[in-house]
């Protein structure tokens, strides 16, 4: 990596190649290197290097990001936590290898659940707090789909002033978001042979996150309901045919270098392995674990059938090549953008990440009443269950692919951190989901629609 005067940094370059950074997923390396640069260039302008930052550089740096008239694009207290993850990454690795006596990033001791010690950063915003609007509703995520991505009115009829493209695409892929909890990466990178076959039965179907894919290697089955993959089958013979056949009648599928072709796939669903060649084996066959692939990888992988190269790639782009995966930020933005216009005041808006967020409260919410009301559980019962099953909270945690219980309390379900659940249960307007509607009249986080 260079400094913002063009010279190549060694140390920077060592640490890239280090496994430290090398053991984050594609998305976090993307993301990181970038919140280094804009730290780089703010020290620059200071004639410091980064190894020779201080606490008080830091904490300056932390003032110029967010609050400082001079910046144009100051940044949220969330946003800085995740820019402060990053940077404590960098500084412990450089202190591990004796390139600095201390970190800059102050840090405290905390006692965590569990009744262990650790270290978290002391430098953390004092009003950080989510969003005005990290949640939606089931009807509110289906208006915003239906506005944003659809180019339907607000009462369900087509806009022909709509000039938006591949809206099947882009519905099938927010449909998947929030009936499964994946992040935008694991969704984005499935290929055609992890799409759930329809059995014409179950409601809900099971897929894999291949655990190379998924963030800190938590690879885990994932939920999504059968009309979520008759809507995502739809876009594979419409939407995503025609792609295919436009590249191949362009010939951009001979010119992709470095592509790796598929020979063989063998095995069973949670033990796949795939056979193929490529430019770099030298017509050799290599064979790998489907589970093992990372995300760069699979957008390399072709098959050739009879009628010709095609990607295993899902979601493609208009060229027919794979549709990156930090591209689906600015098609959920798009959308936004369009309801706000379409709608106005109380218009939904959402990001990849938000699917999440309702996912996680939605599952919360329905396991919860699952529990207490349609089994009809006491206290005593409910604790028996819960040492059988698992927890609520620790069900949804397993579905996210969190390292651990407390980021799912903590930062996922806000609107309920304060809520005693058991308690809001009991009473016989609770019926469903109709808890999570009510939670959304008494808390700005959860968006729903508005009711007359």
């Amino acid at each position: 990596m260079t400094n913002p005067r063009g010279d190549v940094d060694p140390v920077l370059t060592a640490y890239f190649n280090s496994g430290s950074f090398r053991r984050l997923a594609e998305s976090s390396q993307r993301s990181y290197t970038h919140d280094y640069k804009i730290l780089l260039n703010f020290l620059d302008q200071r004639q410091t290097s980064w190894l020779e930052a201080t606490s008080r550089d830091i904490e300056d740096y932390e003032d110029w990001r967010r609050r400082a008239k001079e910046n144009p694009n100051p940044i949220g207290g969330s946003k800085w936590i995740r820019e402060l993850a990053a940077l404590q990454r960098l500084y412990r690795w450089a202190q591990q290898e004796k390139l600095i006596d201390a970190s800059p990033i102050r840090t405290v001791e905390i006692r965590r659940r569990d009744g262990s010690r650790g270290q978290t950063a002391a430098a953390t915003a004092h009003d950080v707090r989510a969003s005005d609007a990290k949640w939606l509703t089931p009807r509110m995520a289906r208006l915003w789909r239906d506005v944003g991505l659809l180019g339907l009115r607000r009462d369900g009829t087509l806009d022909d002033s709509f000039r938006g493209r591949n809206g099947d695409r882009n519905a099938a892929f927010a449909d998947l978001l929030f009936d499964s909890g994946l992040r935008r990466t694991e969704g984005a990178s499935l290929l055609s042979i992890e799409v759930p076959p329809a059995d014409g039965k179950s409601q809900f179907l099971w897929g894999r996150v291949g655990v190379a894919a998924a963030k800190y290697r938590s690879g885990r089955p994932f939920p999504v309901s059968s009309a979520t993959v008759a809507r995502m089958r739809a876009y594979q013979q419409t939407g995503r045919t025609d792609a295919v056949r436009s590249a191949r009648e362009a010939g951009r599928y001979d010119a992709v270098p470095d592509k790796l072709v598929v020979k063989r796939i063998r095995g069973t669903a949670r033990a796949t392995t795939v056979e193929w060649t490529g430019e770099q084996q030298g017509g050799s066959v290599r064979e790998m674990r489907l589970d093992q692939l990372s995300v760069a990888e699979r957008m390399r992988l072709f098959r050739e059938s009879d009628d010709g190269m095609e990607p295993m790639w899902f979601w493609l782009a208009d060229s027919g090549l794979p549709f990156h995966s930090h591209s689906w930020e600015d098609v959920f933005a798009s959308a936004s953008k369009r309801c706000a216009k379409v709608i106005g005041d109380g218009a939904p808006y959402c990001t990849p990440h938000m699917a999440r967020h309702s996912f996680a409260l939605i599952m919360l919410v329905a396991l919860h009443h699952a529990l207490d009301i349609r089994y009809g559980l006491s206290v005593e019962q409910r604790r028996d269950y819960e040492l059988l099953y698992g927890n609520p909270w620790r069900m949804v945690k397993d579905l996210l692919g969190h390292k651990s219980e407390e980021t799912t309390r903590n930062i996922y379900l806000a609107p309920v951190r304060d809520v005693q659940i058991q308690t809001l249960l009991e009473g016989e307007w609770h019926q469903g989901l109709e808890f999570l509607h009510a939670l959304a009249k008494s808390s700005a986080l959860v968006q729903d629609v508005p009711r007359g």
